[in-house]
């Protein structure tokens, strides 16, 4: 089911894939998508889908033009590989919901980051290291893990491999909402059309 609400974090989940793409091809990626992304990891409690993006959906724009423009024959390659990540997430988030010991752990390992960034900033080094420990010790431990495309030489690069752990865990953030707000993925399997059509209304509102 495709609705209001749950298009905002499929967006975001396919921004994140996005930002990891563009990291692990390119070394950098859009720093008010990427700020956006991490930021969303630490707002715990909102009132409404929007407020964990800044409760701005011009934040989410990287998102809703790769969901307006999926599957481009032009991109076959990008497209394919951030879709193997936002699919892979989606996978381990229902294990991830089976097994209490890696959630409480997850919850507890934000929690400390959250503390943190209060210290210096969401999207400060430290904060970003410590988030990227945190995916590291939990969801990276679930099987299958994720593995990331790109060139090897930026790959084993810290700070990408923390800035890409980090958005991994952002994935999962936005994927977590993305289910209780009715989303599954049989949704990203039989309506493609329907999700390409609600983004293509809110990208042109962005535009």
């Amino acid at each position: 089911m495709i609705n209001n609400e749950n298009i905002i974090p499929l967006a975001a989940m396919f921004q994140a894939g996005y930002l990891i793409n563009d990291i692990a091809y390119h070394g950098n990626s859009n720093q008010q998508a990427f700020d956006t992304c991490i930021n969303s990891i630490l707002i715990i409690d909102s009132e409404t889908v929007l407020d964990v993006y800044g409760d701005n959906i011009q934040n989410l724009k990287v998102g809703f033009d790769l969901l307006a423009h999926m599957f481009n024959k032009e991109n076959k390659q990008r497209d394919m590989d951030i879709a193997r990540y936002v699919l892979g997430i989606v996978h381990l988030e229902k294990k991830l919901r089976k097994n209490k010991d890696i959630e409480n752990k997850l919850g507890a390992g934000i929690t400390r980051a959250k503390n943190q960034a209060e210290t210096f900033s969401a999207t400060h080094e430290n904060v970003i290291a410590n988030l990227a420990d945190v995916y590291a010790e939990t969801i990276s431990t679930i099987q299958p893990k994720i593995m990331v495309s790109g060139e090897p030489s930026l790959l084993t690069d810290t700070n990408n491999a923390n800035k890409i752990r980090a958005l991994l865990l952002a994935l999962m953030r936005s994927t977590v909402m993305w289910i209780q707000k009715g989303g599954s993925r049989w949704d990203l399997i039989l309506r493609r059309n329907k999700i390409i059509e609600e983004a293509k209304l809110i990208q042109y509102r962005l535009d």
